[in-house]
C-alpha cells in the first residue's frame, strides 16, 4: 500500500511540475507579457520601466527559477490591474466556486447514479424508456442554453428563484442544476454500463438462485463492485464542473472563479489568469490522485497489479 501511494504521489508531482513549466513558457511564447500590462499608448520608456519592475529584463532561466521559488512560497504574483496579490483575489472567489461545484456534483450523483441503476436493473420496463429520454436531454443540451431556459422559466415567468447573483440557497439552485445536468447524464451512462456488466456475472445469478431480493443484491453487493468506473468518472467530472463553471457563473452572475476568469481576460489581467490556470491544473491532478487512492480501498486488486481491466 505504501509503495502504491508513493508511486501515485511521484506521478502527481511530475504532472504538476510539467504543468507549471508549460504555463511559464507558454506565457513567454505568446508574446511580450509586458505589452499586455501597460496601457495603450505607453511609450517605450514606460514599457522598459515596467519590464524591469516585473523582472522580465532578466535571462529566461533566472525568471524560471524565480517563478518556481515564488510558487514554493504560494506566491502567485501581483495583479497590477487590481493592485492586489493574486492569492487574495483568487481566495475571495474560491468559496463561491466550490459551493457551486458541490451543488452541481450533488445533482449529478444524486440523480445520475440512481437513474443508471434503474436503467440497468429495469432496462425493459417503461420507466427505463422514460429515463433514457431524460439522460439524452441532459447529454445534448449545452449548459448556456439550459441556463437561459431555467432563468426564463423559474426566474422570469414563475419568479420562484432569483435569476442571478449569490444571495443564498435559492440563488444556488438554478446554476447547480444547469451545471450538473450534463454530468448527471454521464454518471447515468457509466453507472448503467457498470451495473449491466456486474449483472452478467456468476455471483449475481447465484444470489438470485438463493432467493436474494434485487434491491438487497444491488445495494449490498453489486454497487460496490460497480463503483470503480463511477469513482473514475467522479474525479474527471469534478474537474469538468470546475471548468464548466466559467460559462455558468457568467450567465448567472455568480461571483466565483469562472466570472473572475472572464473579467481578468477582458481586463488583460494576465497574472490572475495565470494563477487560475495553475490552481485549476493542481486541483485536477489532486482529484485524480484522490481517485487513485480510492481505487485501492474499493478494489484491493489494484494495489497488487494495477487497475483492473
Amino acid at each position: 500500500m505504501a509503495a502504491f501511494i508513493a508511486r501515485r504521489l511521484i506521478q502527481a508531482f511530475i504532472a504538476l511540475f510539467g504543468v507549471i513549466t508549460l504555463v511559464f513558457f507558454l506565457q513567454r511564447l505568446t508574446g511580450d507579457p509586458v505589452l499586455l500590462l501597460v496601457p495603450q499608448g505607453a511609450t517605450q520608456a514606460d514599457i522598459d520601466v515596467m519590464r524591469t519592475a516585473l523582472g522580465f529584463d532578466k535571462p529566461l532561466y533566472i525568471q524560471y527559477f524565480h517563478f518556481l521559488f515564488s510558487l514554493a512560497q504560494f506566491d502567485l504574483g501581483r495583479s497590477y490591474v487590481q493592485n492586489l496579490p493574486v492569492v487574495e483575489i483568487i481566495a475571495s472567489r474560491i468559496p463561491y466556486t466550490l459551493e457551486l461545484a458541490a451543488g452541481a456534483l450533488l445533482v449529478a450523483i444524486g440523480f445520475g447514479v440512481p437513474i443508471g441503476v434503474v436503467l440497468a436493473v429495469r432496462r425493459k420496463r417503461w420507466e427505463a424508456r422514460w429515463l433514457i429520454g431524460l439522460v439524452l436531454i441532459g447529454q445534448s443540451m449545452p449548459t448556456f442554453w439550459t441556463s437561459v431556459l431555467l432563468i426564463m422559466f423559474f426566474g422570469v415567468f414563475l419568479r420562484w428563484l432569483p435569476p442571478s447573483g449569490a444571495s443564498g440557497l435559492q440563488s444556488l439552485l438554478m446554476p447547480s442544476f444547469a451545471l450538473g445536468l450534463l454530468s448527471m447524464a454521464t454518471f447515468a451512462r457509466v453507472t448503467r454500463t457498470s451495473v449491466l456488466d456486474e449483472l452478467s456475472k456468476d455471483y449475481v445469478r447465484t444470489a438470485h438462485a438463493k432467493g436474494l431480493s434485487t434491491s438487497r443484491l444491488v445495494f449490498h453487493h453489486l454497487l460496490r463492485n460497480a463503483a470503480v468506473p463511477i469513482v473514475t468518472i467522479s474525479a474527471l467530472e469534478i474537474a469538468n464542473l470546475l471548468t464548466g463553471a466559467i460559462i455558468i457563473e457568467t450567465v448567472f452572475a455568480w461571483p466565483g472563479l469562472g466570472q473572475l476568469t472572464m473579467q481578468a481576460i477582458s481586463a488583460r489581467d494576465f497574472a490572475v489568469v495565470q494563477g487560475i490556470v495553475l490552481i485549476g491544473a493542481a486541483a485536477a491532478i489532486l482529484l485524480n490522485l484522490v481517485a487513485d487512492l480510492l481505487y485501492s480501498l474499493i478494489d484491493p486488486r489494484i494495489r497488487l497489479g494495477g487497475r483492473p481491466a
